[in-house]
């Protein structure tokens, strides 16, 4: 039952994460990248430490180190995808970060020593399999390689790091909640997450490399509380609480499907259309996630 519950928590993450790329893409217009990260995470540690102000007074130096290490991949990960996705579609960069999954197996092989099952790795490749096919502007996968050799271009480069940096935070959550009260480590990372966004955002503005652009309006007010408080106080705490009751690659398995949410988002948001050969490889994610669903309970 324990499973089921991190299963559901894990998928209602996706949920809210996937709404994050349209938000994010049309935020960008009136505020500099690492801007946005500073504020989203400066305001989202704010609002937790009242929370955790007690457990941080009993935490130890182990705990804040745990925190601090998810911290920097966290930090890294959301650096990477935020100035990708300044460069690219929110269609592309939910596809592109959704290849995260391909290398949790791989990582966990070499931190944890934790084979992956068969089933798994099916379920993995189908999953690639849907992503590519969803983020396909043509109607077959001849298309979609002919798009990607073209326009394949810096963002994306970004995007694909951060997919590498957030498959090695989620690797790294499952070692480090089972031994830390996750509640501390939940706050490191925002915080981490929140201070680098405004040093590289002032270190970037005084080296010409990104001056800083800030234009308040409702889109932009709105995209920051929801992403503050839902997608960064929230899902941090869903994943770090939850995640420990499934295996790092099948977490990885059930984030697979936030392109899909971040598709639909994009779609009524920023008028990004799925073609059909799109909606097929969301069929195709949602069979390797059934298909991993039955197998992993059979082997269990």
């Amino acid at each position: 039952m324990k499973k089921y519950t991190g299963e559901i928590a894990l998928l209602f993450n996706t949920l809210i994460w996937g709404g994050t790329f349209a938000l994010i893409k049309n935020a960008l217009n009136d505020i500099s990248p690492l801007l946005f990260l500073g504020i989203r995470f400066g305001i989202a540690a704010l609002i937790f430490l009242p929370f955790v102000y007690p457990h941080l007074k009993k935490t130890n130096k182990k705990t804040i180190l745990a925190g601090t290490i998810l911290g920097l991949f966290y930090f890294t990960g959301f650096v990477t995808q935020t100035m990708g996705l300044n460069l690219t579609t929110a269609t592309k960069s939910g596809f592109i970060t959704g290849t995260f999954v391909i290398f949790i197996p791989v990582l966990q092989l070499f931190i944890e020593k934790r084979k992956p099952k068969w089933s798994n790795l099916l379920s993995i490749l189908l999953i690639l399999i849907g992503l590519i096919m969803l983020s396909s502007k043509g109607d077959n996968l001849f298309d979609f390689m002919k798009q990607l050799g073209s326009d394949f271009n810096s963002g994306d480069l970004l995007t694909l790091l951060c997919a590498i940096l957030f498959a090695f935070q989620v690797v790294y959550v499952d070692v480090f909640t089972k031994k830390y009260d996750y509640l501390p480590m939940v706050f490191v990372q925002l915080l981490i997450t929140g201070i680098g966004g405004f040093i590289l955002s002032f270190f970037f503005s005084i080296t010409s490399v990104e001056p800083i652009k800030l234009k308040f309006n409702g889109s932009l007010i709105f995209a920051i509380l929801y992403t503050s408080i839902f997608a960064s106080v929230l899902a941090t705490v869903i994943q770090l609480k939850f995640q420990k009751l499934v295996t790092p690659t099948k977490a990885g398995i059930i984030f697979s499907i936030e392109p899909i949410f971040a598709a639909i988002f994009a779609y009524f948001l920023l008028s990004e259309k799925i073609s059909n050969f799109g909606l097929v490889g969301c069929v195709v994610i949602f069979i390797g996630l059934i298909i991993s669903e039955i197998f992993s309970n059979r082997d269990e």
